[in-house]
């Protein structure tokens, strides 16, 4: 279902215990590639841009428990359809990804719309703002935990506030982020946040984290 999300009326900033991974006079400092060299994507004033067949990007620091803000705004010039539209993505702990998606009049499946836990639940509502408009992102995080023989003791659990809206409400991570084939569970210890390079221009900006 779509519905229309309230005018955004923030002020980019961060609490005062939060990890600022991009803030208004960031560099791409709290950024690297998959190879430890620094980020390629492009920065200016405090809005960064994917730089398509760089790769994606992920924090330098690891994180578990979280909270996570992050905005984002798909290009205003409008290529492709569904997966190929304004596509990226925020995975948490590297495994697990919620989709950042042009779902602005622009259908796709269900469990790959912009909110989703990507191929495993999709989001409850549909309310994403126009190409070019930032949309928002408040995720609370709650990674999964593994007994001493490195079998699962709990599932991991997310909560998504999209535009202000929930679109995840404590929802079960059934395992890793597969574009084919069912979710794994491995054990693991901390990851990085993230970003995905799909090949689209989406821009970032006022990201930062809190731990939980």
């Amino acid at each position: 279902k779509v519905i229309t999300p309230p005018p955004y009326a923030g002020v980019p900033g961060a609490p005062s215990d939060a990890i600022v991974l991009l803030g208004q006079n960031s560099d791409l400092s709290q950024w690297q590639h998959d190879d430890n060299s620094s980020a390629k994507w492009e920065v200016s004033n405090g809005i960064m841009t994917v730089k398509p067949s760089t790769g994606q990007i992920k924090t330098k620091e690891l994180f578990s428990d979280c909270q996570l803000h992050i905005e984002w705004s798909a290009p205003t010039e409008i290529k492709g359809k569904s997966q190929g539209r304004g596509n990226s993505g925020v995975f948490l702990q590297g495994r697990y990804e919620v989709q950042i998606l042009d779902n602005y009049q622009n259908e796709t499946y269900m469990n790959g719309q912009a909110g989703s836990i990507y191929k495993q639940t999709p989001p409850l509502v549909n309310p994403i703002r126009k190409p070019g408009e930032w949309n928002t992102y408040d995720i609370i995080f709650t990674a999964p935990r593994f007994k001493e023989d490195g079998t699962l003791h709990t599932h991991g659990r997310i909560t998504v506030l999209f535009n202000g809206v929930l679109v995840q409400n404590n929802t079960m991570i059934l395992g890793t982020t597969e574009y084919i084939g069912l979710p794994q569970i491995n054990a693991h210890g901390d990851g990085p946040i993230i970003l995905q390079d799909h090949g689209d221009k989406v821009r970032f900006r006022n990201i930062w984290i809190r731990k939980l």
